[in-house]
């Protein structure tokens, strides 16, 4: 169990993806936070990262990588279709 709230881990979370972002735009994609609810980080990947067949690799082996190391190992990503940002209880 994860000994923080939602809230307490948007920040930290922000902060993680910012240090990513640079690593995903050498390949022309980008990444938006979107929300933290119950543990799982909501994030919709953008640009060159869009139908990439390597987007499920970057999210697991890149970003929740990183998030696990730099704030809880049992932290995970989930990359929110667009047009799905209002319904994220549905995904």
């Amino acid at each position: 169990m994860i000994p923080f709230s939602d809230e307490e881990l948007m920040e930290p979370v922000k902060h993680v993806i910012d240090k990513v972002r640079p690593s995903l735009a050498l390949d022309g994609g980008d990444i938006d936070f979107i929300t933290v609810k119950n543990a799982i980080v909501y994030v919709q990947l953008k640009g060159a990262c869009i139908g990439c067949a390597s987007s499920g690799s970057t999210l697991k082996y890149g970003v929740e990588r990183q998030l696990r190391m730099d704030i809880h190992p049992e932290l995970s990503v989930v990359n929110v279709p667009f047009g799905m940002e209002n319904d994220i209880e549905n995904l």
